[in-house]
């Protein structure tokens, strides 16, 4: 139970605390306090910056502004985030920091027995917890720079006068430093670069090839790679072992390792996240092998949950200078104060609470491996031997040998980017697992899961694995179909002309489609505009498609463009319906984008022979009725006492046939009638059951529809398919014909009926028409 801060001897102490405990409620529970608006300001300039005018801002209102930058952007964000799962014991790392700050404007004196006692009571605490006796302990921000710091501590023991000579005590007697294959990516070249070191002074040790794991390190070869070192006159310094490998979590040999680097006289470093189990009751004898090292990185941070703390770097020496001169060690007492969030939290959590974190992330780690065992086309790195809690599965197709239908090549090529398709799914899915994509040199793109690093973090618990089991499943089934149509769906477009394949072993989908324009006339830039911009058009209406499969334009970087990437298939699919669909639709688009093109120059010829037929149709009516009829009131006269009898004369122009057209059949059928059909929109020929969506197979072995209800069930589809074809889209018209159209004067009850589907016309009729009044 958390005592109240009046308790707290210290005023300003008890403050701060309660201080730092306002403002972490305010932060994670989105608190908001409304202020008053602070009175005009008695100082002001106008090169100065806003939050500084003034007598400064109050400290609710600099926290809001914290609050508001750390979740800005949570509303704009589309997948499902996480943050540090932050408990009472990341506060108490928090509030180490703070403490820190305040400590650190003691007296000298005091200042320095405080420090050397939170400084010696946690470098005993942590040699005790991870079995590492007689160790000093070194606390750094970036967990690199431990690594650095002992080699600087080597290079000064093996080299008597290199403190007064530097690199050329290094020069007749080149130092070698040896890192596992299975390293995390840069670490040699980082260590070389900060030690001021050539690269040849880094020896990549290869894992094994034949016998024991491939992520380990060949024992055999580092013994002959050590041998050669010295025949040639160099030094052999450090080798960089590992206690669960980056990628995999996989362990060398330890044991090994240090009988090995004892004959050489070379130094020992282990680091990995399998040390985290030193803590524990039971250790593997891989891992316990680890305490006889001369020095070991320790990441508290992640694998308890703490935020903000120090890494730890355990090392035995026993010359304090040297220490110093590699500043492993510090004089100054305010940098001896790092170790201070970590003497608070591992007080609070105490040895019960360490184990129980660092158990609890094996338990979620042996889960998901017993699930794994049992379910089929996934397969895991190595077997759990109970020194790892880092789980590597991939999905791999066991059954492809007996299914001919499956190309053994073309699935091993694609096997990664389905792995990373399903690596992304279920770290959207289930994100509290945590769940990220490895790439590993001898097996590719896996899914692995680091619980150790982030069950404490994130608060994954049992119900999240199996969230995370039920998500495998469900996405199994996807790949398999997909595999097993891809090579299909290739030869189905590669058959259809117009259409072409892109082979493309990056894309997780079911391919990747390009509808050729090819046109002699164009230059290239314009047929590369013109493709385009058919394929942008034919994409969009693959989207308005009701069918379960996902088109896009492919990834933001990818090498093709102006393609049409079809994604993941759920279910079985008939893609040669598919196939025929695009192309369909394709050609359609290229159609209609001639027809827009020859659209200007047939509306303009069509706007001449209508103001021909105008012009002779005025002369006809005004030889027919007189001149006197068009004197506006002399006409009316004669038109009330003799009416003029006449038929209006209309003209319709087709856009479809690029004609004028009498309107004489409008008006003696009351609807617009012609000779052509417009096409209809391109849709699948084959037939579907009510409610079934485009492209879906019923099955592959089985009729989609029984003898008893054939018949019946084809008339229900063809009479959705003639409901469900959507209109063809017609060019707009010029603005010049709108402006000369006249509808001609049918009463509303004489609409043309909704039965008839004729293409778009327009009205032309001369002033015939115009009624008598």
């Amino acid at each position: 139970m958390q005592r109240p801060f009046t308790q707290v001897v210290d005023p300003t102490l008890a403050e701060m605390g309660k201080n730092l405990n306002e403002a972490m409620q305010m932060l994670e529970g989105n608190q908001r306090s409304e202020e008053e608006e602070r009175d005009g300001k008695k100082y002001s300039r106008k090169d100065i910056p806003g939050p500084l005018q003034g007598g400064g801002q109050d400290m609710v209102s600099i926290l809001q502004l914290i609050q508001n930058l750390m979740h800005e952007d949570e509303e704009e964000e589309s997948q499902s985030y996480r943050i540090q799962n932050v408990g009472e014991q990341g506060h108490m790392a928090l509030l180490g920091h703070s403490l820190a700050a305040y400590i650190s404007v003691l007296g000298r004196e005091r200042l320095r027995k405080l420090t050397t006692r939170i400084l010696s009571d946690t470098t005993l605490w942590l040699c005790r917890l991870f079995r590492y006796e007689n160790g000093s302990a070194y606390y750094h921000e970036d967990d690199r720079e431990g690594l650095l710091k002992v080699c600087r501590l080597v290079i000064h023991s093996r080299y008597d006068d290199y403190t007064t000579e530097g690199f050329n005590a290094l020069y007749n007697n080149q130092p070698v430093i040896y890192i596992s294959a299975a390293s995390r990516p840069g670490l040699g070249q980082s260590l070389c670069n900060q030690l001021g070191l050539p690269l040849s002074c880094l020896c990549r040790v290869p894992c094994n090839t034949m016998f024991g794991s491939q992520h380990q390190m060949d024992v055999a070869l580092l013994d002959r790679l050590l041998k050669d070192d010295l025949q040639s006159g160099k030094c052999p310094l450090l080798l960089v072992a590992n206690a669960g490998t980056p990628g995999a979590g996989h362990t060398d040999k330890l044991g090994r390792l240090k009988e090995l680097c004892d004959q050489y006289n070379v130094w020992l470093h282990v680091e990995g996240v399998n040390l985290a189990t030193l803590a524990l009751g039971y250790v593997s004898s891989a891992v316990l092998a680890a305490t006889k090292c001369d020095s070991m990185t320790l990441t508290l941070g992640p694998w308890l949950g703490l935020p903000a703390v120090p890494a730890v770097t355990l090392y035995r020496h026993e010359d304090p200078s040297l220490s110093l001169a590699a500043g492993l060690t510090c004089s100054q007492p305010v940098e001896k104060l790092r170790a201070l969030p970590l003497w608070l939290s591992l007080q609070y959590l105490g040895h019960n609470g360490i184990v129980e974190r660092i158990n609890h992330a094996s338990q979620l780690s042996q889960k998901l491996f017993d699930n794994l065992k049992d379910l089929s086309y996934i397969k895991t790195s190595v077997e759990n031997d109970g020194s790892s809690s880092v789980i590597v599965f991939k999905f791999n197709y066991e059954g492809s040998k007996s299914d001919s239908t499956l190309n053994l090549s073309t699935i091993e090529r694609e096997s990664d980017s389905m792995n990373q398709w399903l690596g992304d799914q279920l770290a959207v899915l289930v994100p509290s697992c945590g769940v990220d994509i490895v790439e590993l040199e001898d097996e590719g793109t896996c899914v692995r899961f680091n619980p150790l690093m982030t069950s404490s973090v994130l608060g994954t618990t049992g119900e999240d694995i199996d969230h995370l089991i039920e998500c495998i499943k469900e996405k199994i089934p996807v790949v398999l179909n997909t595999l097993q149509l891809k090579e299909e769906f290739r030869q189905e477009v590669e058959r259809i002309a117009g259409l072409s394949y892109i082979l493309d072993y990056s894309w997780p989908g079911l391919g990747i489609v390009r509808y050729d324009h090819n046109s002699e006339e164009m230059d290239d830039a314009k047929r590369e505009a013109e493709q385009e911009k058919i394929n942008a058009t034919l994409l969009k209406k693959l989207n308005e498609l009701e069918s379960d499969l996902s088109f896009s334009s492919g990834p933001e970087f990818g090498a093709e463009k102006n393609c049409i990437y079809v994604g993941m298939v759920s279910e079985d699919v008939d893609v040669s319906e598919l196939a025929e669909t695009i192309a369909a639709l394709g050609r359609d688009i290229e159609e209609n984008s001639k027809l827009l093109e020859n659209m200007t120059e047939v509306v303009r010829k069509g706007i001449l022979e209508a103001e021909e037929q105008l012009q002779k149709a005025n002369e006809e009516r005004l030889l027919e009725e007189g001149v006197l009829r068009q004197i506006p009131l002399v006409g009316s006269v004669l038109n009330w006492l003799s009416p003029v009898q006449a038929t209006p004369k209309g003209r319709t122009f087709n856009l479809t046939a690029a004609s004028l057209e009498s309107t004489e059949p409008t008006y003696l059928f009351k609807a617009q009638t012609t000779g052509t059909t417009p096409p209809a929109t391109p849709t699948s020929g084959h037939a579907r059951l009510p409610g079934q969506k485009l492209f879906k197979r019923l099955s592959r072995n089985s009729d989609a529809m029984s003898e008893t209800s054939s018949i019946s069930h084809l008339e229900e589809v063809e009479n959705m398919d003639a409901l469900s074809a959507p209109d063809v889209q017609q060019p707009s018209i010029h603005p010049a014909v709108e402006a000369m159209s006249v509808k001609p004067g049918t009463p509303d009850s004489e609409t043309p009926s909704e039965e008839s589907q004729e293409p778009e016309v327009l009205n032309l009729k001369t002033e015939e028409s115009e009624s008598v009044r």
